[in-house]
């Protein structure tokens, strides 16, 4: 690993860890109840979730109505944070179903644990450390993978995609959220680490991101634009100049 991708890597870590311990902090992007909300979430299934996740919650797109998860499925959450989406697709599979969520900031990971256990959701909800372009899990072992703002953080989309495509069965689903581009970054922005670990920075062409998941092996079926803003007036400017943009999509083994 380079020293520009641990650099990179030490500055998302720490970024997200002041997401999971101070919530209500200055940062690019918005978090929340009121994000989620705005993102397509539904409010009765929210009420369900630890309020503590929800605080920590910097999501950029809803996705659960693509993944159409069922009682009994084992889904893979990649990035999963303080656990939101996490704890919603455990709802939907129910104790028959498994819900992996997998992240590698420590902050994250113990809180999500914590409220798992504290619901008495942890025999089937569970959070563990590692990266998402090394999936603890056999070929072929998941019928659904999701993830909500977090593979634009990874240098390596490609091999995440491909990742994703490993441990799918056949006929499984990839429901995602994330943040592409309308037109290539300059380098001035992909060289930003605030802007990358921010969501910015490491984003890819739409057409790139779409590509990078068919070559990998799976096939996009639909693809949405978010109604996603961030906040701060460096991220703004970025958005405006090169299409920064939330989407969501569906793609299936």
């Amino acid at each position: 690993m380079t020293t520009a991708i641990e650099q990179l890597e030490a500055k998302v870590r720490r970024m997200y860890r002041d997401v999971a311990e101070r919530p209500g902090g200055s940062y690019h992007f918005e978090t929340g109840r009121p994000l989620a909300e705005r993102l397509g979430y539904d409010a009765t299934m929210l009420d369900r979730i630890p309020q503590a996740a929800l605080d920590s919650f910097a999501g950029v797109g809803h996705f659960f109505d693509l993944a159409v998860l069922t009682p009994g499925e084992r889904v893979f959450d990649l990035g999963s944070g303080s656990g939101t989406d996490s704890f919603i697709a455990g709802m939907l599979v129910g104790p028959p179903g498994m819900v992996v969520g997998v992240d590698f900031t420590p902050e994250q990971l113990a809180k999500a644990r914590g409220l798992a256990s504290e619901t008495g959701v942890d025999d089937h909800v569970q959070f563990r450390n590692g990266r998402i372009e090394a999936l603890p899990a056999p070929d072929g072992g998941v019928d659904c993978v999701i993830s909500n703002g977090v593979i634009n953080l990874c240098p390596d989309k490609a091999a995440v995609f491909r990742e994703v495509a490993r441990v799918l069965r056949p006929g499984g689903r990839l429901a995602i959220a994330d943040i592409v581009t309308e037109r290539q970054l300059a380098t001035s922005i992909v060289c930003n680490v605030d802007l990358w670990a921010s969501c910015i920075g490491g984003a890819a062409q739409e057409s790139d991101y779409l590509q990078a998941i068919e070559d990998a092996g799976l096939h996009v079926q639909h693809v949405r634009s978010n109604p996603y803003e961030f906040l701060s007036d460096g991220a703004r400017g970025a958005t405006t100049t090169y299409g920064v943009k939330s989407i969501s999509l569906l793609a299936t083994k």
